[in-house]
């Protein structure tokens, strides 16, 4: 069994994390620890946790938990994930895992040194969709691949949102432009060569909209963007070109709620779809089975290194500071 500890009664918890739970025998949330004990409570009140720790701490060194989930302000992850790693508790911790490529690094030497799970919370990576969308493009259905493009928007209107500040490591690249960068990645199983980035700020040092031009291995172009100004409007999808096909990937970051792969060849278009089991219902049995397995899953922390090592780069590309300075 897998009992958790929610650092942070984050608005995502309960569909990341409780949700997913409720619906898997071999895990689930017994602890919860917030800023305030209070919102601990009322949060451990509204989704039947049954024990509230007075503080972080309390709570990573807890027995009666075996796996801490991370879902505090990214400025935060990498001291948490530390901790409750050398606690001896296995670690799914929201994305970005890290404020930077140094912090990811020094989790995953502690991961490595614990040799406990450390698992990047990129629940899309485990879903039948994306699996299919790997499929395809590594099949040569498309023929040679001549270019990609990602694009992840959603308006952030607040600008109280911690998203727009600098000092808990916000931006839209590390929030919400970070799955399109995973996304290329991912689909491509290689690294970027070569990255140029154009960015518009908000607050001081935040990206709101950040853009990429890409030059991966055998000559590939991809491109990424996201937004997350007030007037931006939801898109999610990625848009595959080869010499003999398209693949467009609609909703990869969400397809419980709709979604669909559709292919051109040839003059001839045609649509699949798959399970709309939500992704992180895969995420979590992706977790239990690293965890049994004692093997680190797709998005540990080698992973959340090279994630990490790419989106510092296009901040530099960008002319902007990396997070966590």
């Amino acid at each position: 069994m897998i009992t958790f500890g929610a650092l942070g009664a984050a608005r995502i918890t309960p569909e990341a994390l409780i949700k997913p739970c409720q619906q898997e025998p071999r895990a689930q949330v017994s602890l919860i620890a917030a800023r305030d004990k209070r919102r601990a409570a009322i949060f451990a009140t509204q989704h039947s946790i049954d024990f509230i720790a007075e503080n972080y701490d309390e709570l990573v060194n807890d027995p009666r938990i075996n796996a801490v989930y991370i879902a505090l302000p990214i400025h935060a992850h990498h001291q948490w994930a530390i901790q409750a790693l050398r606690a001896g508790k296995h670690v799914l911790c929201e994305k970005s895992l890290a404020s930077n490529q140094r912090q990811a690094v020094e989790m995953a030497q502690v991961a490595a040194e614990t040799g406990l799970i450390l698992m990047d919370a990129f629940h899309y990576r485990y879903h039948p969709l994306f699996h299919r969308a790997q499929e395809i493009y590594a099949s040569g259905l498309l023929g040679k691949i001549i270019s990609i493009h990602a694009e992840f928007n959603v308006p952030v209107p607040d600008s109280r949102d911690i998203r727009m500040n600098y000092g808990t490591a916000g931006g839209v690249t590390m929030d919400i432009g970070c799955y399109p960068i995973s996304w290329v990645r991912h689909l491509t199983a290689t690294e970027p060569m070569a990255i140029e980035a154009n960015a518009e700020v908000g607050p001081m040092n935040v990206d709101v909209y950040l853009a990429t031009q890409m030059l991966f291995p055998g000559n590939l172009q991809v491109s990424t963007a996201a937004d997350m100004r007030a007037d931006a409007k939801f898109t999610a999808f990625i848009k595959v070109v080869g010499e003999i096909g398209t693949m467009v990937v609609n909703n990869p970051i969400a397809p419980q709620l709709g979604h669909y792969i559709e292919l051109q060849l040839n003059d001839k278009v045609s649509r699949e779809q798959f399970s709309t089991r939500p992704t992180y219902s895969y995420q979590l049995d992706a977790f239990v089975a690293a965890v049994e397995s004692q093997r680190q899953p797709l998005t540990g922390p080698e992973d959340a290194v090279q994630q990490m090592a790419v989106i510092d780069r296009c901040y530099e590309a960008a002319g902007l500071p990396v997070r966590g300075l």
